[in-house]
């Protein structure tokens, strides 16, 4: 049979391929031809993935509950993915910089659009039934979030608002700024303004890890490398539109669909039910409380000081 000059130009690039590291093209051949077809389920790990689900209940809709949440940390893992790619380039540029900004808004929109089923998707009666197996775990405690926020600003962003100016402009350490991050004031005691055992848990596990990151990502994360930029590529209007939506989609969008779906199981008048780790709910997911903000150089006065009244404006009153 004769060798097309295709399939003797790749056997060739094969061969200078194994050659330099050393290995044997043959050998690598045999394998190829021993080897069975790839099946899809074997490359998704389908059953593996579909044997996750483990309900503390009986009550169908936790399975919802627990599916829903693994596909929220999958999307986190894939912004998590395009902040190593952009952390690990040598040279960014703003087209790279943008296209990776734009797949990152992909993800979260998609989050965001999908939360319904979260707010409409479980009966209430189950919910408030099974959520009671759930203590004290609570969704404020992924970790792959909490990167996302480091990843995409300079870690002042991420102080508590009321303390932020003290270390502003100064070179305090991550790990002194780790204590006043604002997320640790969302998860107290309503009654006592305690630490919460869900905080208590979260910070055993992931804080070192969290305070590495951050280090690690203290030159590298987004906000510092769109400042690295040419002036001219700073000035990108579609660039900085993308930055701005990221700021929302992660600041407003996101934590006010968690407010829509709570609001829904568990505002009842007089009182409100606690969340299943004790956060502040009420307080703490609200952007006009927590003013977070990855980028406010880039927004004007009016729309910091209207921070999430958009998404009020149009989730509440249709407008």
């Amino acid at each position: 049979m004769e060798l097309k000059p295709e399939l003797v130009e790749r056997l060739e690039a094969l061969e200078k391929k194994y050659n330099a590291m050393g290995q044997d093209l043959m050998s690598y051949l045999d394998g190829l031809l021993y080897a069975d077809y790839l099946t899809y389920w074997d490359y998704i790990h389908a059953d593996t993935l579909l044997s996750l689900q483990n309900p503390k209940t009986k009550f169908p809709d936790e399975q919802i509950f627990i599916i829903y949440h693994q596909i929220t940390e999958l999307y986190f893992k894939l912004c998590l993915s395009e902040f190593d790619q952009l952390a690990s380039r040598e040279q960014v540029d703003s087209s790279f910089l943008l296209r990776r900004v734009e797949r990152i808004n992909n993800y979260f929109e998609n989050l965001v659009r999908s939360f319904d089923i979260m707010v409409d998707g479980m009966e209430p009666e189950q919910f408030l039934k099974f959520r009671m197996s759930l203590l004290p775990a609570s969704g404020f405690q992924s970790a792959q979030y909490r990167m996302i926020e480091i990843c995409a600003t300079d870690f002042i962003r991420l102080v508590d608002k009321d303390i932020r100016a003290k270390y502003e402009n100064t070179s305090t350490p991550i790990r002194e700024l780790f204590e006043f991050i604002y997320w640790k004031a969302g998860a107290t005691e309503l009654a006592t303004g305690k630490k919460t055992l869900t905080l208590r848990q979260f910070e055993e596990k992931y804080a070192d890890t969290l305070i590495r990151y951050a280090e690690d990502f203290k030159l590298t994360n987004l906000w510092q490398l769109y400042q690295r930029l040419p002036e001219a590529e700073k000035n990108n209007q579609q660039l900085i539109n993308a930055l701005k939506l990221l700021d929302v989609n992660v600041n407003v969008n996101w934590p006010l669909s968690h407010y829509k779906s709570a609001v829904r199981y568990l505002q009842k008048d007089p009182q409100d039910i606690a969340a299943t780790g004790g956060t502040n709910w009420q307080k703490y997911l609200p952007p006009r409380f927590q003013k977070r903000v990855f980028y406010p150089t880039l927004w004007s006065e009016q729309e910091l000081n209207e921070w999430g009244k958009a998404w009020v404006k149009r989730e509440v009153f249709g407008s």
